[in-house]
């Protein structure tokens, strides 16, 4: 259940929270005054794609939180596979978007955009004021359809997908490594020319990284050596300015001067251990240096074998590691092709035998659908009827799509005839846009009594509808509100009227600024904004009897919706 939504520094909003009961949520709002914004920073929240330029100006950054109480197992079983911890079944997502990047939360621990989206899938359901424009997908069909029955497939689709994997990787390697002899032979040559050239530079792993650094120091040796002479003579006993010949003469002052004063015992001592430590370097110094030398032949022996190196990583691979990678992987390849005839017979077994459980699971999962088609046809067509549709026919088309994919070997589509006498066509042949808003709706209601998301939006679902029609969907949104938590959107007053609790959308002027704020509604509110909705230039006392009476009929079929 979502708990509650908290946005700041987003388009118009300065910064609000929305608290959400389980029940029907309604928000309604003058055109312009940010109801889309809402739908925005939930999807914003939830790993959607939004446009930087929606940082509310001024701000340096944009958030949106949204708050869950989650008692789910899969979700809890979701989010410890993400690592992420839960406490009192509370879930935070999090996003918090500035000019130059994005950050992601669940429950404080940064995550990627595509957990979020899988943590979210579980938790909403969400329907934007054009996804009705899926249902002419005919993928989205079978999708649907499998949504469905998911319970009755149980891990048949798992099965499938995983079967599927196996069908095609043999599949692929049948008909991409299919060659005839001299096709053979030639791939053999090209192969053991590469894998000789490799075994005849006799690679190490790090071999690189060390010859770099003996190349750096040997290219650098005469520099290296006249620093070192030069620091030596800085910092050794040869020269009169040197320092180890200076920190002689001022060791020897102490002794002059300590039997004149105790205390100068410590400083000399102090110095006696800078004097121990500069013989130490110096000691260090001149043996570093007596290892020095540059042979020529050594600097060319390693200047050619790290061009021979950094050839083969140009051909083979970025490291060392790699190259030698790709050998074996070569060696495995070379070591097919001369077993060919034998791995050409294995292939066809693999491929033979996979095709035969693709086939098998591919007519189980259809076996199930054609037989739960009929169950989902029935009831869409009493979800359809309870949307006003008076006399619809609903159809699901199953017919073979003449290849193997992941979901099996099933083409489903959706077909409609919403008039007495037509026959059933595609949805896109017969529906409107308002008419295919009412048929998502429809599917929506039927798959609230089996799923297990807790949350629905609708986004303006009510578009393209009227009269009857309206009353009709917001009776339908009263139904599934008993049992699923419900936000809707909507600018239509029989749905408002439908609402359990109803909050206000509005945008105000303060000075030069203009903010959207969200607040809930009083019931004497909720009349008035309801008397808004039905429209007319200004609300009179007949508007509002009319809103007062709305509100006490979409009572009364909530109350009669909990009965039942």
């Amino acid at each position: 259940m979502l708990l509650s939504v908290h946005v700041k520094n987003l388009a118009l909003i300065d910064e609000v929270e929305m608290n959400f009961e389980n029940h029907l949520n309604i928000l309604t709002g003058e055109t312009g005054a940010g109801k889309s914004v809402l739908m925005g920073a939930v999807n914003m929240a939830l790993g959607g794609r939004i446009s930087r330029d929606m940082i509310r100006k001024g701000a340096d950054y944009a958030l949106a939180e949204l708050f869950f109480s989650v008692s789910d197992e899969r979700v809890l079983e979701t989010l410890k596979e993400m690592e992420i911890p839960v406490e009192d079944d509370s879930v935070i997502i999090s996003r918090r978007m500035t000019s130059g990047r994005s950050v992601s939360r669940i429950n404080g621990e940064i995550v990627s955009a595509a957990d979020v989206r899988r943590a979210g899938q579980l938790l909403l359901d969400i329907h934007g004021q054009h996804d009705h424009q899926s249902l002419l997908d005919r993928s989205r069909h079978l999708t649907i359809l499998d949504r469905f029955i998911r319970e009755p497939l149980g891990d048949k689709k798992e099965r499938l997908a995983k079967a599927y994997q196996e069908y095609m990787h043999w599949k692929d390697a049948f008909e991409n490594h299919a060659m005839d002899n001299e096709q053979r032979l030639r791939q053999m040559a090209f192969i053991e020319f590469e894998i000789e050239e490799i075994e005849n530079a006799r690679l190490t792993v790090g071999e690189d990284e060390q010859l770099e650094a003996d190349y750096l120091k040997m290219s650098h040796g005469r520099q290296i050596i006249e620093g070192l002479s030069q620091i030596h003579q800085w910092t050794g006993y040869d020269d009169a300015s040197s320092a180890g010949e200076q920190l002689g003469r001022g060791l020897k002052n102490f002794y002059n001067l300590e039997d004149f004063d105790p205390e100068l015992v410590l400083l000399r001592e102090q110095l006696e251990n800078i004097e121990s430590l500069l013989n130490d370097f110096n000691r260090d110094l001149s043996g570093y240096m007596d290892t020095l030398s540059f042979d020529e032949q050594d600097f060319r022996d390693t200047e050619d074998r790290l061009d021979l190196i950094n050839r083969l990583k140009a051909k083979y691979g970025a490291t060392v590691e790699d190259i030698l990678n790709y050998q074996a992987e070569k060696q495995k390849e070379l070591d097919r092709l001369k077993g060919y005839d034998e791995w050409l017979s294995e292939a066809k077994a693999k491929l033979s035998a996979s095709e035969k459980v693709m086939k098998a699971l591919s007519g189980e999962v259809s076996g199930i659908r054609k037989a739960y088609a009929a169950v989902l046809e029935k009831q869409m067509e009493a979800s359809l009827k309870d949307l006003n549709f008076l006399q619809v026919r609903f159809e699901i088309k199953i017919s073979p799509l003449g290849k193997y994919t992941k979901n099996g070997s099933d083409d489903v589509e959706f077909l409609v005839s919403t008039n007495p006498g037509e026959d059933v066509k595609p949805l896109g042949q017969v529906a409107s846009g308002g008419e295919l808003s009412r048929i998502m709706l429809g599917i929506k209601s039927v798959l609230a009594e089996i799923d297990e998301i807790p949350t629905l939006i609708f986004d303006e679902i009510d578009t393209g509808i009227s009269g009857r029609t309206a009353q009709k969907v917001a009776e339908k949104m009263a139904y599934i509100g008993r049992s699923h938590q419900v936000l809707c959107i909507t600018h239509l007053p029989q749905i408002a009227a439908m609402a359990d609790s109803h909050y206000l959308i509005e945008k105000t002027a303060e000075g030069e600024r203009t903010q959207t704020r969200i607040r809930e509604l009083s019931e004497e509110e909720q009349v008035r904004e309801v008397g808004r909705l039905m429209g007319g230039v200004e609300i009179t006392q007949t508007i509002l009897d009319s809103a007062d009476e709305m509100k006490k009929m979409a009572e009364q079929f909530r109350k009669t919706c909990l009965k039942n």
